[in-house]
């Protein structure tokens, strides 16, 4: 069966798939004013879940990711990503989360299957990770990043949205924290969403600052992998952790893109920053229907655009990262 290829030849073998819209956290770039519901969520079951993952392993995807929200909130997730794991055809089952749960489940979440862990920790001054999350859980955070070490993820990552005048301060701290300590380090650009200007002209700072700052203090960049995707990694052989850049202003930004997204609800979306999504759910409810799942698939991949468009000011209708899982 041939596998999902866009009319610009890029491949994708990554579904980052949202499991919920819900989230306890405030994060001032995300949802500062909290998670409301839009009526009664329906999100996808595992069911759903499971004819989603089973189409698209058999059109090549062979790492999935499962995001929210805060995907962790569902009181099946350990299910899932058992239910994903057990797919023989996905090799790399992984996780982004604000880590609250962490400390306590690791260890269930491995023996399940989750083999990546994302963790989302934008400052290490407790004081300024409670301004920027609304949340006063800095320790637990902490902790929960230890108990996966512990448990024996692969791959540990921790990501921090870059934030000019709140935690761009950081980085000397950030630096001495992997200097011996085995995690991946991801640096995001803040990226501007539909109803968020005021907010990202006030704090956005460009990736390539902190870019500089590693390049003249002896770090030097990796050479692409094939999941790195649009990531910029760079390794000091001083330290035991790495770290990544991601620049969505960078210029080529999308041609390295890998990825596609389907949100809580069902819907295919080709970009972070989509107009609209494509309603999959429909075909989401019987084994029988995977051919035309596919199909819909393959048929989608050609209005995918080459680029976001993002220098142009094209944010898209997204409200805020959580809604489909970025």
């Amino acid at each position: 069966m041939s596998l999902l290829q866009d009319d610009f030849g890029r491949k994708f073998q990554y579904l980052r798939m949202s499991v919920t819209d819900v989230c306890n956290f405030k994060c001032s770039y995300c949802l500062p004013d909290g998670y409301h519901a839009d009526g009664k969520p329906k999100f996808l079951n595992l069911n759903e879940i499971e004819n989603l993952i089973s189409a698209f392993a058999k059109v090549g995807t062979r790492k999935v990711r499962i995001t929210g929200g805060e995907p962790t909130l569902r009181r099946d997730f350990t299910d899932i990503v058992r239910l994903v794991a057990d797919n023989p055809d996905i090799q790399t089952v992984a996780t982004t989360t604000n880590g609250y749960r962490l400390a306590q489940h690791a260890k269930e979440w491995y023996d399940a299957g989750l083999r990546r862990i994302n963790v989302s920790v934008d400052s290490l001054d407790p004081r300024m990770f409670h301004q920027i999350t609304g949340e006063n859980k800095f320790d637990e955070v902490m902790r929960g990043i230890d108990a996966a070490l512990e448990a024996g993820f692969e791959r540990v990552k921790v990501n921090a949205v870059l934030l000019k005048d709140l935690n761009d301060r950081d980085l000397p701290k950030f630096l001495d924290w992997i200097k011996g300590t085995p995690i991946d380090l991801r640096f995001i650009e803040l990226m501007e969403t539909g109803l968020g200007r005021d907010y990202f002209q006030a704090h956005h700072l460009a990736g390539a600052d902190i870019r500089s700052q590693l390049l003249q203090t002896g770090w030097s960049r990796d050479i692409s992998g094939s999941e790195d995707g649009p990531a910029q990694n760079f390794s000091h052989p001083d330290f035991e952790g790495r770290i990544g850049l991601i620049m969505p202003y960078e210029q080529n930004f999308c041609a390295s893109c890998n990825r596609l997204r389907v949100s809580a609800k069902g819907k295919l979306h080709l970009c972070l920053f989509t107009e609209s999504g494509v309603d999959l759910r429909d075909l989401l409810q019987s084994p029988e229907q995977q051919g035309e799942l596919i199909e819909r698939l393959h048929q989608q991949l050609h209005h995918k655009k080459e680029t976001h468009y993002l220098h142009q000011g094209v944010t898209g209708v997204t409200q805020h990262l959580a809604s489909i899982g970025g």
